[in-house]
């Protein structure tokens, strides 16, 4: 009896040892891409109060599919911006293409272009706000039209604070463009004018601070061809933040100049328009694109995700120069 009793106590002081061990040392988790194998294109992340990322993407499901999740890796859907009746109406017969997410002024605010394909003039961005990132959202209408501000074109938009006050990116393959926003952010600034950043290869630019430099990451090629297209993402830097941006080898974004960062592979092609980039609670950058699989095309541009790694002279870099397709470890999110 008192043999048994013994083993009973060691075996709750091991149950006990072993939950406790499990508490405290988290095993790394790993992931590969992609990372959400249904059409998301053109993504844009965000982290809420409430401790979810929130990815939006361009309407290859209608009125701007919302996933989440708590670890960058299992997405699970839980709604769309829009729906039939509050979808942006400014382009009738237009899709909702290239989301960007914000939190500005405690309100969720959304940018967006709406276009159809090949209405360079008619297309434009509007921007819609919700007190929640699942939605839903108000739309507050466009901001402008290409041919309202003079560029045709006008898709793509990427918001950004610079001493505080509030910018808008923009610009598709016809130069890429910047403007000052109001302080709320709804609308463009009386009497603001445009300035022009980078040339006409680019579109889906988006600006980031690293370091000493400001980095103009952009999209270059065929987006939409399927195996055929030649989207990948190039970068460009500066020490001032409308530039002049330029490569490596010191040649102008507005020459077209540009380092390319994510290419193609025998896995995915058609890789491009990152979203913003994200660090972990290691301290480590992280960027989501859409891709093409090379095996399951019919799937659409489904959404990828790999580390931005800066090398020794302040150059940003994925790993094999193309999207990851084995087992890495995933972001570390706390």
């Amino acid at each position: 009896m008192k043999r048994k009793v013994n083993l009973f106590v060691l075996a709750f002081v091991l149950s006990a040892f072993f939950s406790v061990t499990k508490a405290q040392v988290k095993p790394s988790m790993n992931y590969k891409n992609p990372v959400v194998e249904v059409g998301m294109p053109d993504p844009t992340v965000i982290k809420a109060a409430d401790g979810y990322f929130y990815v939006y993407a361009t309407e290859s499901t209608r009125n701007v599919p919302i996933m989440k999740s708590k670890d960058l890796v299992q997405w699970t859907y839980c709604n769309t911006a829009f729906t039939n009746k509050t979808r942006p109406k400014f382009e009738p017969r237009g899709g909702i293409w290239a989301p960007d997410i914000n939190y500005i002024n405690n309100k969720y605010v959304l940018y967006y272009a709406m276009s159809v394909w090949g209405g360079e003039q008619t297309c434009g961005i509007g921007v819609a706000t919700s007190d929640s990132p699942q939605g839903p959202f108000t739309d507050h209408g466009k901001l402008f039209r290409s041919n309202e501000i003079g560029v045709q074109n006008s898709i793509d938009p990427s918001f950004l604070q610079y001493k505080g006050k509030n910018y808008l990116v923009w610009g598709s393959f016809r130069g890429i463009y910047v403007i000052e926003l109001t302080a709320d952010g709804l609308s463009v600034k009386p009497k603001a004018k445009k300035k022009q950043i980078a040339g006409t290869a680019f579109e889906a630019a988006y600006v980031h601070k690293h370091g000493d430099y400001y980095y103009l990451f952009a999209s270059i090629g065929s987006c939409c061809e399927g195996l055929k297209s030649t989207y990948h993402v190039g970068v460009g830097r500066s020490k001032k933040v409308w530039g002049p941006y330029k490569d490596k080898n010191g040649k102008s974004m507005m020459e077209n100049g540009y380092l390319q960062v994510i290419g193609s592979n025998d896995h995915f092609v058609g890789n491009g328009h990152g979203s913003q980039i994200i660090r972990d609670d290691a301290g480590q950058d992280w960027l989501f694109y859409h891709g093409i699989s090379k095996t399951a095309p019919e799937k659409g541009r489904i959404l990828l995700l790999d580390q931005i790694k800066w090398d020794k002279d302040g150059w940003p870099y994925v790993e094999g120069g193309s999207p990851s397709y084995e087992f890495q470890k995933a972001p570390v999110i706390k």
